[in-house]
């Protein structure tokens, strides 16, 4: 644990040197699913629930300022403080977990570039899209000497390209402001209810899916964990404290300013229609926004689906290598080749669902599965982190944030009761 007294004295660098870390953590959050999410509760909810996001993304960011807090303070990356207080056992569990929980996941960023491509090139490219993508990525892996460096920097890049298109498309929506401002009072909307999910002539009916997915693919636990990695990626300490939080702030009003937009662009353009998937979405605002919008819209969709490609990998990767006990930066060797696993599990489960034309059922369970271990697991060692003097020293987390991660944690953990409900129902 660093000391306050060794940085007295040390100048602070501008805020705006210290945005990054947690702009990758937002660029694997916000990933298709988010995309998809955002603009199906806009489009059937129209702005009713732009306050759940904002709810959501302070629970994010209650969370991802935590594990910022914890890499800062603590001097080591999240798994490696789990080991050095409980034993290398539990940090290998914890890192096993969100590495599955990444490689399973994995086949659905691989199918978000092919949905990318197609828009683009035709459905006959897709798989050689797929497959080219993959290799130029694990290329890349294998020849940056700084991994991190040029994957902040690119992540920069793709969140202003995001940003300048889903504002262009909101711009020519032309939201009514009234309406919008109206949408950050707490209500529920006609058409959701409070319930679990129910079984009906062998289809399983969820009237909270919505909500239900805008609080999963929002508030990732396992994103704000790994923040605690990214951190140690830049060497901060103790004098980087306000600025590691202050990144961590930018990251979540990022993540939930793109949904919001994304949200209010659907509830002003497609209100009352249902896009069951971003191809559908893409041709449902061709029409309304116009040609130019449409176009703009799609470049904002290829960054959408590259961002978490590599990051999410990464992620599983690193972690991995983290709990086990090896050296874990991005450009260490283990993390490089534990990332090539994962990245190599999800193209090959993508590309064969892109041949037979059916989800792989199992893994989604799988995976599904995995999230309802790791999400809790991680919430509750963050907090458990969080609220030792020993990692923490006088900066533990303060009544109000272990309130609002009190909170989070009983979040995720409903949402892991309605994840093994959903389970038993798909099962049975």
């Amino acid at each position: 644990m660093a000391n306050d007294s060794e940085n007295a004295g040390v100048k602070r660098a501008p805020w705006w040197k210290s945005i990054g870390p947690a702009l990758i953590t937002a660029c694997v959050v916000f990933g298709p699913g988010s995309l998809l999410i955002s603009s199906n509760i806009g489009a059937n909810y129209r702005y009713e629930l732009v306050w759940l996001l904002l709810l959501t993304g302070l629970l994010m960011g209650t969370y991802l300022t935590m594990g910022a807090r914890i890499g800062v303070c603590g001097g080591a990356t999240p798994c490696t403080l789990v080991a050095q207080r409980l034993g290398r056992p539990a940090a290998f569990v914890i890192g096993l977990t969100l590495c599955l929980i990444c490689g399973a996941f994995q086949f659905s960023n691989n199918l978000a570039v092919a949905l990318a491509a197609g828009a683009f090139f035709g459905d006959a490219a897709v798989p050689w899209i797929v497959i080219g993508f993959n290799v130029a990525v694990i290329a890349f892996l294998f020849t940056a000497r700084q991994v991190y460096k040029i994957l902040e920097s690119a992540m920069k890049v793709m969140v202003g390209v995001i940003l300048a298109c889903f504002v262009f498309n909101l711009i020519a929506a032309q939201p009514n402001v009234i309406q919008v401002l109206l949408g950050f009072v707490p209500s529920l909307p006609e058409g959701i209810e409070l319930g679990f999910p129910e079984k009906a002539q062998g289809t399983i009916k969820d009237p909270m899916i919505l909500v239900a997915g805008l609080l999963g693919t929002t508030f990732s636990v396992a994103g704000a964990f790994f923040q605690g990695n990214l951190v140690r990626e830049r060497n901060w300490t103790l004098k980087d404290y306000e600025g590691s939080v202050g990144d961590a702030i930018a990251g979540v009003c990022v993540l939930t300013g793109v949904s919001m937009i994304i949200m209010i662009t659907a509830a002003t353009v497609i209100p009352g229609q249902q896009a069951d998937n971003i191809a559908t979405l893409a041709q449902s605002l061709k029409p309304l926004l116009g040609s130019t919008a449409y176009w703009v819209f799609c470049i904002g969709l290829v960054a959408v689906a590259m961002n978490p490609f590599l990051i999410n990998a990464m992620i599983g990767g690193t972690i991995l290598a983290d709990g086990a006990g090896t050296r874990a930066r991005m450009s260490d060797m283990w993390p490089r080749v534990l990332t090539v696993i994962v990245m190599s599990v999800g193209m090959g489960v993508a590309l064969l669902a892109l041949r037979t034309g059916e989800k792989p059922i199992n893994l989604i369970i799988f995976g599904q599965a995995l999230t309802v271990l790791g999400n809790p697991l991680m919430a509750i060692t963050m907090l458990w982190l969080a609220n030792r003097k020993d990692v923490m020293g006088d900066r533990c987390n303060g009544p109000i944030i272990n309130i609002l991660g009190g909170i989070g944690l009983l979040v995720v953990v409903a949402m892991a009761v309605r994840v093994v409900w959903r389970i038993v129902l798909q099962l049975s």
